[in-house]
């Protein structure tokens, strides 16, 4: 099962070695908008691709935005045009999409053929720049399901029924991190 960090500002880092994997972390802060959050070190084939089209849990488990809350939805993710305000930058994403195709060991290393997707997405209170949410999800499909633009797709009807009052925001992260496949079957939508 994939877990949720809630970071808070503070960095992670993430160190694989000998299998294992160790977080660390240490207080930021954040200047003129510029992410500060560690990026995991890149070790060929370090993640593993068995969890398709999920990421694999010990690489991106998902970390939250804290400024989003059940509280807070109706002046962050349920406003029109919000997540466009704390997307980051294709420089920075672009980066971390290099170093992912790398540690997933994907045999395609064409760019355009993954999307650096939130893994807990913008719309649903994921954070922007955390390297333990973003992850190279493929355009095409894998394990015989699902594609970036199918869970695109998802991604929308959750935060729909999420600003609707439908669906809690905690329940629709959890169906979604729990297997984004299954999440609009197991809430009922």
């Amino acid at each position: 099962m994939h877990r949720r960090l809630a970071t808070g500002g503070t960095a992670l880092a993430v160190t694989f070695a000998a299998g294992t994997l160790s977080l660390t972390g240490a207080p930021t802060a954040q200047a003129a908008g510029h992410p500060t959050t560690v990026r995991p070190a890149v070790v060929a084939g370090s993640c593993s691709q068995a969890y398709l089209p999920l990421p694999d849990p010990s690489c991106t488990p998902g970390v939250l935005n804290p400024d989003v809350t059940q509280d807070t939805i109706d002046s962050t993710i349920c406003v029109s045009g919000w997540t466009a305000t704390i997307r980051p930058s294709t420089t920075y994403t672009n980066k971390l999409k290099a170093q992912g195709i790398i540690a997933y060991g994907y045999s395609d290393t064409n760019m355009s053929d993954y999307e650096e997707d939130h893994f807990i997405p913008l719309e649903l209170g994921g954070s922007p720049t955390s390297p333990l949410n973003l992850w190279p999800e493929p355009h095409y499909v894998t394990n015989g399901t699902g594609t970036s633009s199918t869970k695109d797709g998802v991604e929308t009807k959750l935060k729909r029924a999420v600003c609707a009052g439908t669906v809690t925001l905690a329940d629709a992260q959890d169906a979604l991190v729990t297997d984004w496949t299954t999440a609009l079957s197991s809430l009922g939508l």
